[in-house]
């Protein structure tokens, strides 16, 4: 499964993806909403996880 993670606090990034990589997930990082946009359009993902604020 591969997974998006949209955040802009790198730390934060950093432990979500760890968390799902120890899981067994692929996961991509974005560090803004740009970023994140350009990925999903461009990549197939089975989920989004996202910083809305």
């Amino acid at each position: 499964m591969r997974i998006l993670v949209v955040e802009d606090d790198k730390r934060l990034a950093a432990t979500i993806r760890r968390g799902l990589e120890a899981e067994g997930f692929s996961v991509d990082n974005a560090l803004n909403g740009e970023d994140g946009v350009w990925l999903a359009t461009e990549n197939a993902y089975d989920a989004i996880v996202l910083d809305i604020m």
